[in-house]
C-alpha cells in the first residue's frame, strides 16, 4: 500500500472539441468526485488546435474555470492525433506536474466519473496499473449500442487477448486506465509508440505498461454512450488497432515461434527414427526411445544455438563441446520423460498408438521442460529471482 496523502495523481483528458462536455466535467470532477478521494487528484487538460490554432472555445473554458480550481491545469498544441495528445500529457504529468501516477480519461463521458474513485484506490492499494474494464462483473457496455457494434467490441478485444497471450485480461482495449509513473511509464518511451496517431496507440502503451508492472488489476467500468456528438471510432482505427496487435504478438514471442518450429523439426527427426529403430530395426522399445529422442536432441541444440538463441550464441569448439554435453545433462529430464511415458503408453495401449503417443508427450511435457531449461540453464536468456530477493522472472 502507498501512502496516499503524498500521491499526486493526475488524469490526462485530451479534448478537440469538446466545449460542451468540458465545461461539464471539470465541475463534476473537483467538486463531487475529487472530494471523495484520498490522493491529491489534478486534472490535465491536453486541448488540440486546429491547424489555425484555433478551436470551439474549450481552451477559453479551461483557463476560465483554472481560476476557480488550482488543481486545473491546461496544455495546448496543434492537432495531431490522440496518441500525442496523451503522450504529450503524461510527459507534462510526469516532468512538470510531478505525478506519482497518470490517468487515461476521455471528456466525453463514457468514462462516468463516479469510476474515478475505485481506479485510484486500487492504486493506493498497492496496485502499479490498473484497467478499468468492461468485460467483468460490475462492467459494462452501452444497453443503446447495435448489437453489431457490440459484437465488434467484444470480439475485438477477444482477438487482441488472444494474440498478446494475456487471457487472464478482460479488456485490452478500454481508454480508461491508470499508471503508475515510477518503475512503469518512466520505462517507456512515448516518442516510440506504434500508430500514436490512432486509437492503436492504446494497446502498444497497454503492452508495455503490462510488462513493467508489478501489479495489475482490473476495475469494473460501466461504459457510457457519447453524451454529445458521435464516436471517433472508425474501420481504419479497428484495422489499425488489430495490425499494432498482430505485431506486438509477433516480436513478443518471437523467441517461442523460432522455439516451437525447431522443437517440431526435432519432432519429425524424433518420429523418423523411432520409425526405423522401432519398426526396421527392431531394438528393444527403450532403446528405440532413447535413440530417436537423442538425434533430436543433437537437433535442437544445433539449430537453437545458431537461430532462436542468436544474441546468446555460444562459439568456440571447447564451449560448443561442453555446453553440449550440458545440454544432453538437461536434456536427460526430456529423454526419461520421453522414454517412460512413451514406453509405458506402449505397454498399456498397444504398438499402434507409438506415434500418436509421440506429439502428445512432447507438446505437453517435453516442449514446457525444454523452453525452461534452455532460457535458465543453456543460453541463459531468463533471470531467475534469487530465494529471498523477491525480484520477478525476467524474460527476453
Amino acid at each position: 500500500m502507498v501512502s496516499n496523502l503524498k500521491q499526486k495523481v493526475v488524469i490526462i483528458m485530451p479534448t478537440y472539441k469538446e466545449a460542451e462536455n468540458i465545461s461539464k466535467m471539470v465541475p463534476v470532477l473537483f467538486e463531487k468526485e475529487f472530494p471523495k478521494i484520498a490522493a491529491d487528484m489534478h486534472l490535465l487538460v491536453v486541448n488540440d488546435l486546429t491547424a489555425e490554432g484555433t478551436d470551439d472555445g474549450t481552451g477559453d473554458i479551461v483557463r476560465s474555470q483554472m481560476k476557480k480550481y488550482k488543481n486545473l491545469h491546461l496544455l495546448e498544441s496543434t492537432k495531431q492525433g490522440l496518441g500525442w495528445a496523451y503522450i504529450r500529457g503524461m510527459k507534462y504529468a510526469k516532468d512538470k506536474l510531478n505525478a506519482d501516477a497518470v490517468m487515461e480519461m476521455d471528456a466525453d463521458f463514457q468514462h462516468p466519473p463516479r469510476f474515478v474513485k475505485p481506479m485510484v484506490e486500487a492504486y493506493l492499494n498497492g496496485s502499479d496499473y490498473v484497467i478499468g474494464s468492461r468485460y467483468i462483473p460490475g462492467g459494462s457496455v452501452p444497453s443503446e449500442w447495435a448489437i453489431h457494434r457490440k459484437a465488434i467490441s467484444y470480439f475485438g478485444n477477444l482477438f487482441i487477448r488472444l494474440v498478446l497471450l494475456k487471457p487472464k485480461l478482460h479488456d485490452l482495449t478500454t481508454g480508461f486506465r491508470l499508471t503508475k509513473v515510477k518503475g512503469v511509464l518512466d520505462k517507456i518511451d512515448l516518442d516510440s509508440l506504434m500508430e500514436p496517431e490512432r486509437f492503436a496507440y492504446k494497446v502498444d502503451l497497454l503492452y508495455q505498461s503490462i510488462k513493467n508492472a508489478k501489479n495489475v488489476k482490473e476495475v469494473p467500468l460501466e461504459f457510457a454512450p457519447r453524451t454529445e456528438e458521435t464516436s471517433k471510432f472508425s474501420m481504419k482505427e479497428m484495422i489499425s488497432t488489430f495490425r499494432v496487435a498482430i505485431i506486438l504478438g509477433i516480436k513478443d514471442k518471437q523467441k517461442f515461434i523460432k522455439f516451437g518450429t525447431v522443437g517440431f523439426a526435432g519432432y519429425l527427426v524424433n518420429a523418423f527414427f523411432l520409425y526405423i529403430f522401432a519398426s526396421r530395426l527392431h531394438w528393444p522399445e527403450v532403446f528405440a526411445w532413447a535413440g530417436s529422442t537423442e538425434l533430436a536432441i543433437i537437433n535442437n541444440f544445433t539449430f537453437n544455438n545458431i537461430w532462436t538463441f542468436k544474441k546468446e550464441k555460444i562459439t568456440g569448439a571447447r564451449e560448443l563441446f561442453l555446453k553440449f554435453i550440458q545440454f544432453n545433462g538437461t536434456s536427460i529430464g526430456a529423454l526419461l520423460i520421453q522414454t517412460v511415458v512413451g514406453s509405458l503408453g506402449v505397454s498399456l495401449l498397444g504398438q499402434q498408438y507409438r506415434q500418436l503417443l509421440l506429439p502428445f508427450i512432447i507438446v505437453f511435457l517435453v516442449l514446457p521442460y525444454n523452453y525452461f531449461m534452455y532460457n535458465v540453464v543453456i543460453w541463459k536468456s531468463w533471470k531467475l529471482p534469487r530465494m529471498f530477493g523477491g525480484k520477478r522472472v525476467i524474460k527476453t
